[in-house]
């Protein structure tokens, strides 16, 4: 069996199991972000890409630069069964800590899950690299997902930062108005 291919729905254990992430978590974890973005089986939760982009959202170069990287760390949640249901990479760039590649099991999302991870990844940079700040980058057409990050401290900078149209690696859009916008939260 390949880690697309779970025996059955991931469930949330009561209290989250969180470690840093692992090579050999590499194809899971890539599996995760693909579930939780892209495809059909996006579509069960709420944080689908589908309609704006088709094609991967990562893979496994990618995942593993990250894990290479120094000063970056991919946060994972693991489910009863010890597989990610949950992840985050957090990169210290200066003063601020980036935020990205979250992702809830669809199965599992709109439990409050993704509350606890993005509360870790803030508790992580603030022990780890005492930064000030945590930014990220989101599609600006994903006005529900911004209205999340908004509720939880973060505001729009009025920052924006283009698509990589063209590059593959980061899908295949089916628009072409796509570009990120930038959002910050102070850490106190």
């Amino acid at each position: 069996m390949t880690a697309a291919e779970p025996t059955s729905a991931p469930t949330t254990p009561a209290e989250p199991v969180f470690r840093t992430a692992r090579l050999r978590d590499v194809p899971d974890l890539v599996a995760l972000v693909e579930s939780a973005y892209r495809g059909e089986s996006s579509r069960a939760g709420w944080t689908t890409e589908a309609d704006l982009l088709e094609g991967q959202r990562t893979d496994e170069a990618a995942v593993t630069d990250l894990l290479g990287r120094p000063d970056s760390v991919v946060l994972v949640v693991e489910g009863e069964d010890g597989a990610p249901i949950a992840c985050c990479h957090v990169e210290r760039r200066g003063t601020a800590a980036y935020f990205g590649m979250f992702s809830v099991s669809p199965a599992v999302q709109g439990g409050g899950l993704g509350r606890q991870v993005l509360a870790r990844a803030e508790e992580w940079a603030r022990a780890e690299w005492g930064v000030s700040a945590m930014e990220m980058t989101v599609i600006e057409q994903r006005a529900d997902l911004i209205a999340w990050y908004e509720r939880r401290g973060f505001v729009r900078t009025g920052e924006f930062e283009p698509f990589p149209y063209g590059d593959e690696r980061f899908g295949v859009p089916l628009r072409a108005d796509l570009r990120f916008a930038k959002l910050a939260k102070p850490l106190a």
